[in-house]
């Protein structure tokens, strides 16, 4: 199904402990508009959109899944030396007494992760204008999070980030033209 290259998408750096940057991050892996919502949305989307744009879901839908593991890292190594005080200054208190430094699938403000956030509606532009939307607000909030950090290693992965949205919209656009044009051709049976 997949080979998978031990390695990230993008080197992930981070020039300090900030357990505070790490629970804002988390917004991106377990949030409404964060990559694992991405990547389920795209896969699941996969099963009812014309032939001619399905590889596009799947590439974009496993895509995200190394944005996941990118993020992942983002927090793992910006919480990875924090201390307990540290974790509960940053919010991050419920979270080390539950799981330690165990990532779980939730937003920044703690809310788990819920498979309402995945949009499928079944129609073809319905759908792939949902994931428009989801790029850019992915990508709005990629910007946030570089603007809220000074650490230039984690803006250079994160504005990495931002820019793959900024494809995937594009992308997505694409796609809405290639389904509309197929629409209005002509069908003779």
């Amino acid at each position: 199904m997949w080979v998978y290259d031990k390695k990230l998408q993008y080197p992930v750096r981070v020039s300090k402990c900030d357990p505070m940057m790490a629970k804002f991050l988390l917004e991106q892996y377990g949030g409404a508009d964060g990559e694992l919502a991405a990547a389920l949305r795209y896969l699941n989307q996969r099963y009812s959109i014309p032939d001619k744009v399905i590889g596009l879901l799947t590439d974009i839908g496993t895509e995200e899944f190394a944005h996941l593991e990118m993020i992942a890292t983002m927090v793992y190594k910006l919480t990875k030396d924090a201390t307990v005080e540290q974790l509960k200054a940053a919010g991050l208190g419920d979270n080390y007494a539950q799981r330690d430094h165990a990532l779980f699938y939730a937003n920044s403000s703690g809310v788990p992760w819920t498979a309402a956030y995945i949009q499928a509606k079944g129609d073809p532009l319905a759908d792939l204008y949902e994931d428009i939307a989801a790029e850019e607000k992915a990508r709005a909030t990629y910007q946030w999070l570089i603007d809220m950090t000074d650490d230039v290693d984690l803006q250079d992965s994160l504005k990495f980030l931002r820019e793959r949205e900024i494809v995937h919209a594009l992308r997505f656009k694409e796609a809405v033209e290639i389904i509309k044009a197929d629409r209005e051709q002509k069908k003779i049976f």
